[in-house]
């Protein structure tokens, strides 16, 4: 268990998803209690890919060069990937999922088929090869990071759009000054509303982690990884994204998905999660303390086990050591 600071109070498989049957292939915090409405991240305490680089399938369905007009449908394709998958997601204004950036080397850069802003429509099951809907965020990523084998997606070309993502950019309020006839209230106007919807997304982080925190607590792990995932995929800030990730992990324990609750772990280190004696000695992470993948992760956010190896080596080299 583990607590967090002020003001904010990540994966979940609820009741299942409608299925379709198609055929194609398919393919990351302990907890503490909370009893202020307002309280410290500290108190709500409680994206990775992995595999092999095997060339990954591909199914195509439509494509194009120009991006549509307001009438035009965006139009949809079909993709079969392999881990590490390459991939992060964020949650868009209307909840659905969508790509927020591309890795690298993963397996979504060779097939250079995703853009930043693609909707994903449905993805491969946990298991098998139904295919289920993208109803909702944390439902899908709690099904992707759960996926063994190849992820196969059906994805909406956004061609690099993202209205539905985040807060109005810059090049969008010089574009409302351009068609606004009062320049100067307008951009107040797009500022109030960027300012609103940040302190809206915000509060609802603090309920999600909450309601996550509440969950945990009943034994419902799925459903508490539904509302932590959330939590990630909101933009969080760096002090709610460790929380939110740290408790991932300490879900992910209990349901004994080891590689699943690493890779969230991992993520929480990445955010600067830093209580490695809560880490070492958490009950809830006690599975996945028994994977051979735990100490040596950990040791490379440690400072004080770096310092001590370096101290350890200086001693050496000048044979404090020897006897």
């Amino acid at each position: 268990m583990a607590t967090a600071p002020n003001s904010y109070p990540s994966l979940c498989s609820s009741p299942p998803l409608p299925r379709t049957h198609i055929q194609p292939t398919k393919q990351s915090l302990s907890f503490v209690t909370s009893t202020k409405n307002s309280l410290k991240l500290r108190d709500f305490i409680r994206l990775s890919v992995s595999g092999s680089g095997k060339q990954s399938g591909l199914m195509v369905r439509a494509s194009a060069e120009e991006t549509p007009t307001e009438e035009e449908k965006y139009e949809e394709y079909e993709v079969e990937i392999e881990q590490p998958f390459g991939l992060k997601f964020a949650k868009g204004r209307d909840g659905g999922t969508y790509i927020d950036a591309i890795a690298p080397g993963g397996s979504a850069d060779k097939i250079n088929m995703f853009t930043v802003g693609d909707r994903v429509l449905a993805t491969s099951a946990m298991f098998g090869t139904e295919i289920w809907p993208a109803a909702e965020y944390g439902r899908t990523m709690y099904t992707i990071r759960q996926r063994i084998g190849p992820l196969y997606m059906r994805m909406q070309k956004r061609y690099g759009k993202r209205e539905d993502m985040g807060e109005l950019t810059e090049k969008e309020i010089i574009r409302a000054e351009r068609n606004s006839g009062v320049v100067s209230s307008k951009v107040r106007e797009i500022q109030m509303q960027n300012y609103l919807r940040k302190k809206e997304q915000k509060e609802t982080r603090a309920r999600d982690l909450r309601e996550g925190l509440q969950l945990y607590k009943s034994g419902k792990y799925d459903d508490a990884l539904e509302k932590f995932e959330s939590v990630l995929g909101s933009k969080p800030e760096l002090d709610e994204a460790s929380v939110a990730s740290y408790n991932v992990a300490c879900c992910y324990s209990k349901l004994d998905q080891i590689q699943a609750g690493i890779s969230a772990l991992k993520d929480a280190l990445q955010a600067g999660f830093e209580d490695f004696k809560r880490i070492r000695t958490d009950p809830d992470l006690e599975n996945l303390r028994k994977s051979e993948q735990f100490e040596p992760l950990i040791k490379q956010y440690d400072e004080s086990f770096i310092n001590e190896n370096a101290l350890n080596a200086i001693k050496s080299l000048f044979g404090f050591n020897k006897k």
